[in-house]
């Protein structure tokens, strides 16, 4: 099992795209918890937010970064507030981010897991505990590579770009 710590090296050693799908209505990030509970009680959005130095990092190097989260309306408080505070940041700053609301369209043959493509041939499947904690995360075998390969076109072929979404949503 790969660590977060390890998970790192990843982002900095891919080429060319990253694709990564989300499933979960939760997680528990520890930086983000200050942030998370400013978001509930009515807080203002944080100006450190307004873009993602993490992000700007890989695009200025004309990497693609894609992401489809995977949801069902009503959406949960951390989804109201991924969708209101963590995305935008990441938008501005270039990465694609598309929404599939499985209350919305039926979408079938998506895993209903996360998991990592880098450079259309690493996949690192994500594990979570029940909580939305990260466990860590497992590199598949090459030959499950087209596999995750059609899970990341099905789900980019049938999500909205977030924008479009949660301007319905907000």
């Amino acid at each position: 099992m790969i660590s977060e710590k390890e998970l790192a090296k990843f982002f900095s050693e891919f080429r060319e795209s990253a694709f990564r799908l989300e499933t979960l209505d939760h997680y528990s990030v520890p930086e983000e918890s200050a942030y998370f509970e400013s978001f509930l009680s009515g807080g203002d959005f944080p100006e450190e937010w307004e873009d993602n130095p993490w992000v700007r990092g890989m695009t200025d190097q004309g990497k693609i970064l894609q992401r489809v989260h995977v949801l069902r309306s009503p959406l949960s408080d951390y989804l109201r507030f991924q969708l209101g505070w963590g995305y935008p940041g990441s938008i501005v700053d270039g990465e694609d981010i598309r929404i599939i609301d499985l209350s919305e369209s039926d979408v079938q043959g998506l895993p209903g897991h996360d998991f990592w493509i880098f450079d259309d041939s690493t996949v690192l499947r994500m594990q979570y505990s029940e909580y939305g904690n990260f466990k860590g995360a497992v590199i598949l075998p090459e030959s499950r590579t087209s596999e995750y390969r059609g899970y990341r076109d099905t789900a980019l072929s049938n999500a909205v770009p977030y924008t479009e979404y949660w301007s319905r949503h907000r």
